[in-house]
């Protein structure tokens, strides 16, 4: 039988599930309005309801915080790429705090260096795919937000081939998202990764900090 608290909270991870993996197959309609917006925020929104009730202490409040930015960002692209981008930036900054808090006691060489790449190459690839379209300059800084938060991800405590894998994740389906607006890919591919990379990575990262928190003896998540 399964622990009363997690049979609790389950259904938060399978409203997300239905949410998110149900998007991706609306998401082309071309009459959605509002309640297609609503629906793209859903699937992470959840993730974020459950983070919040599932996590512990200050690091519990902050993955939760991260994912309901994100949350509001899948909503307000819809509306706007900046203030879409914009919503999302907070969140990878919440996001860099939080795994700069629990940062690895040791990390390997090849921990590190791959770090460094995610750091560095994130925003100089987002550069070199959208230049010389109007913004890439905004597309490469915030670039370099989503390339720090992966990096202090896989530099963390929490499970690298779970967190860390999730913001790579992320790092891919931004990169792909710039390629399709400036033509360096078609659309009618990176229309089919973007999302499943996205919404797989988000939920890669919500459980795998969560489930990392529940486990810390001293229950304050810190």
């Amino acid at each position: 039988m399964p622990h009363p608290a997690l049979a609790k909270h389950r259904p938060w991870l399978l409203a997300s599930l239905v949410a998110g993996v149900s998007y991706f197959f609306v998401s082309d309609d071309p009459i959605g309005g509002a309640w297609l917006m609503l629906w793209k925020g859903a699937g992470v929104a959840f993730l974020a309801i459950y983070a919040a009730f599932r996590g512990k202490g200050v690091d519990g409040l902050l993955i939760a915080a991260v994912l309901m930015f994100g949350a509001m960002g899948d909503v307000a692209l819809e509306l706007s790429f900046l203030g879409g981008g914009s919503l999302f930036a907070v969140g990878h900054v919440i996001a860099i705090g939080l795994y700069l808090r629990n940062r690895r006691e040791h990390a390997r060489g090849s921990q590190v260096m791959t770090a460094a790449a995610l750091l560095l190459l994130t925003p100089v690839i987002a550069g070199l795919i959208t230049y010389p379209v109007d913004n890439w300059h905004v597309a490469t800084a915030y670039s370099g937000v989503v390339g720090a938060m992966a990096a202090a991800a896989w530099l963390s405590r929490f499970p690298r081939y779970r967190v860390g894998a999730g913001a790579v994740m992320f790092v891919v389906s931004d990169l792909l998202i710039f390629a399709g607006e400036a033509g360096a890919l078609p659309r009618s591919v990176t229309e089919w990764l973007i999302w499943p990379l996205y919404y797989g990575g988000q939920f890669l990262i919500a459980t795998g900090v969560v489930q990392t928190l529940r486990k810390d003896p001293t229950g304050t998540g810190a």
